[in-house]
């Protein structure tokens, strides 16, 4: 398990087998190096198919998938048990697929839901503000009705469904998104299915399965005018944006812990000090008396310290989940493709005014200089602008 940057990259003791760090030998020997070929990592949609030998974890459900990995992966080392790495992948890839395909995950949240969902007052408050503005909403999810509602009751409150003008449950996304064979069919609250064929989605009716190219006939509602919330960026936003035009924003609670960390005062003078070491050894390198060249080589040493500290300063295994270094994680590329906006939670629509408009930032290219003092690569040191890397330093 490793973390991979934005052009395939990875740092060495950043790769984790069972519960500890792999050798540098034994990574060398792996990998030929520090990069992992194009055609070793996952497809599409982020999974290990088609030839593609590297599966991307990068959502809430992920978590007991990797910790179950590692947990067994762990205890066959340990006990020198010999195992065939694919079938230990296939068997909990399988055990957590049946916990979801089974109901079982459903189940037990439901039984003890306060200490599986947070209660969500300001997700009632972002969706009412929202309706009241004349917003049309819609909910399209793969989990069954009974459980929607319960959880929807308890986040949202017994009034949520009147917020949606759309509700649809076990829509199998991301197939719903692709596959144009499955009509939609009504299902009553208890669970009932009807055979009448569907003509309108109507507001306070439950909906299962059905397809995207049928909701954009029935719905009209096309295009950039759409923007869908999700909080898996292949299954639930690459082909809106990708086939459909839609405007994607990503929910990516994880952006929270991150957010409050980058503004404690103990990061804010590492990142502002190593982006001006990195300017001084920019300009000093090449140069100088003897004793000038030995400061500049301390600098290096402590620069080389510093990026270290950085990663571990988020997560002491794998680094923040955004960035590697200088360079975006693979992930965060990913993102930055497929989602227009992205946030910690959906309440954080409460901090503007809805007919707010999110403009790009203007990021210089490698042969542009800033026009914005905050683009310099030292902050508040003034120090000439230093283009962002497109090689890993790794």
């Amino acid at each position: 398990m490793l973390i991979v940057t934005s052009i395939s990259w990875f740092r060495k003791k950043r790769l984790v087998q069972g519960l500890h760090p792999v050798p540098d030998k034994e990574v060398i020997a792996m990998y030929d190096g520090c990069h992992v070929p194009l055609e070793n990592m996952s497809d599409f949609y982020g999974k290990s198919s088609h030839g593609h030998t590297m599966k991307q974890f990068m959502d809430i459900f992920s978590l007991p998938e990797m910790n179950l990995l590692c947990s067994v992966n762990d205890y066959f080392m340990k006990h020198n048990i010999d195992y065939e790495p694919v079938h230990l992948y296939k068997d909990v890839k399988e055990a957590i697929g049946d916990v979801h395909v089974k109901g079982i995950m459903y189940r037990a949240v439901e039984a003890d839901i306060e200490n599986y969902i947070s209660y969500g007052e300001q997700t009632h408050a972002v969706l009412k503000k929202l309706y009241e503005d004349g917003k049309k909403m819609f909910l399209i999810t793969n989990s069954p009705f009974d459980f929607v509602d319960r959880g929807m009751n308890y986040i949202v409150g017994k009034d949520w469904r009147d917020l949606f003008d759309i509700v649809i449950v076990q829509a199998d996304k991301p197939g719903f998104f692709n596959d144009r064979r499955k009509p939609f069919r009504r299902v009553t609250d208890k669970g009932v299915l009807h055979w009448d064929r569907i003509h309108k989605l109507e507001k306070g009716k439950i909906y299962k399965q059905g397809n995207l190219y049928e909701f954009l006939r029935l719905t009209g509602w096309r295009g950039s005018k759409v923007l869908y919330f999700g909080d898996h960026i292949y299954s639930d936003l690459a082909d809106l944006t990708l086939k459909h035009g839609w405007r994607t924003g990503a929910i990516i609670p994880e952006l929270r812990k991150e957010i409050k960390i980058m503004n404690t005062e103990e990061c804010v003078h590492l990142m502002t000090w190593l982006q001006g070491l990195t300017g001084l050894i920019e300009h000093m390198q090449v140069g100088g008396d003897p004793a000038s060249q030995a400061v500049v080589q301390e600098w290096i040493e402590e620069r080389e310290a510093m990026r270290s500290q950085t990663k571990d300063i988020f997560n002491g295994q794998f680094g923040s989940l955004f960035r590697t270094y200088h360079n975006p994680t693979y992930f965060s590329r990913r993102l930055s493709r497929f989602a227009d906006i992205y946030m910690a939670s959906l309440s954080c629509l409460l901090n503007y005014d809805f007919h707010h408009t999110f403009f790009p930032r203007r990021t210089p290219l490698q042969h542009e200089s800033p026009f914005w003092p905050e683009q310099t690569s030292a902050g508040a040191l003034k120090m000439p602008f230093i283009p962002h890397r497109t090689k890993t330093e790794e």
